[in-house]
């Protein structure tokens, strides 16, 4: 299962030569993130009210082609993999069908108290592993 999210591509967004400026991919990251969390029952703001927390450890960014102004940008997000103490996210951009980036992220589950890595919840992972494609 994925979950597709779309942002605008705003000036702000945008470096002196008029392309996205290479951190918002990262956000954008999150976005997608959140989003499929959302759609498959477990925001993150309810993960943290469980005492979880899902700090990102890794992140891998490959940009394709540059995004521009105004340009609607598709994210793709899908469970990459669920393991005892990590979890990771897939990620592809799009322009219609002109592939902007692609990426992952890595997560380790966190006692929120604690600060300390703690085994990836049996709850969380059912909820995140609905139609997880393992690549």
């Amino acid at each position: 299962m994925r979950g597709i999210t779309q942002v605008r591509v705003y000036f702000s967004d945008t470096d002196q030569m008029g392309v996205v400026y290479n951190g918002n991919y990262l956000t954008w990251f999150e976005i997608g993130r959140t989003e499929l969390m959302r759609e498959r029952g477990c925001d993150y703001a309810s993960v943290e009210d469980r005492g979880i927390a899902l700090p990102v450890t890794e992140a891998h960014l490959r940009i394709r082609n540059p995004a521009r102004y105004n340009d609607l940008v598709e994210i793709e997000t899908r469970v990459g993999r669920l393991r005892t103490r990590d979890l990771a996210f897939l990620y592809q951009m799009r322009v219609e069908d002109r592939l902007l980036a692609e990426g992952e992220t890595v997560h380790v589950p966190v006692n929120r108290e604690t600060g300390r890595s703690v085994r990836l919840p049996d709850w969380l992972r059912g909820e995140l592993d609905a139609g997880t494609n393992v690549p």
